[in-house]
């Protein structure tokens, strides 16, 4: 992967989960894509495409504004308060990231005809930045957030890669990434639904 060694550690001292993905990120960032998919093989509604490409809209938005912003982003700012956070915060956005995130959104929507799944460019677009935009949002806001008393650094990891247990910081218990991104999906399927 193009910049690994680099966003590796950018993020590793912040994030959970780094490297390949796992099932559970697999599912979150694909499972409303997936059902919608298997919906569509036994009901002829257009309402399973718009919620499929929507969801898989936001999930591309999502990553795309990651792994650019991560690499060439510089130093995120918050969506919400715009204090500068490390890069691999979660709420963090780029001028870099955001741009990634539109262009990934605009990517899945110019693909969706040629692939059969039928809903306008500008409900797929749309629901695939409102997905992202939700994704940084509730990361800034209500996703689990923890701090290492030992080193002091922002964590995503209940036990921080110093080795030391970090402290809860905010944020609602339970609610980690995973959640996070599949409530992205979520915001992407019914802003595509609801604009087709």
């Amino acid at each position: 992967m193009i910049g690994a060694r680099r966003k590796a550690r950018l993020v590793d001292a912040i994030l959970v989960k780094t490297g390949p993905r796992d099932a559970w990120q697999v599912l979150a960032n694909g499972g409303i894509f997936g059902a919608a998919a298997a919906a569509s093989i036994v009901s002829t509604s257009p309402s399973w495409s718009a919620l499929g490409i929507g969801a898989l809209a936001a999930s591309t938005a999502d990553t795309w504004a990651t792994e650019v912003g991560t690499l060439l982003g510089g130093e995120p700012r918050s969506i919400v308060s715009g204090e500068r956070v490390p890069p691999g915060t979660s709420g963090g956005i780029s001028v870099a990231g955001s741009a990634a995130s539109l262009a990934g959104a605009a990517f899945i929507a110019v693909l969706a005809p040629l692939t059969a799944w039928d809903a306008p460019f500008h409900a797929i677009a749309a629901g695939g930045v409102a997905g992202a935009l939700v994704d940084s949002l509730l990361g800034a806001t209500v996703q689990e957030r923890y701090r290492c008393d030992a080193c002091g650094a922002p964590t995503e990891q209940p036990v921080h890669r110093c080795g030391e247990r970090a402290r809860h910081a905010g944020g609602i218990r339970g609610l980690d990434n995973d959640g996070v991104n599949v409530l992205c999906s979520l915001v992407g399927a019914l802003v595509a639904l609801v604009m087709s």
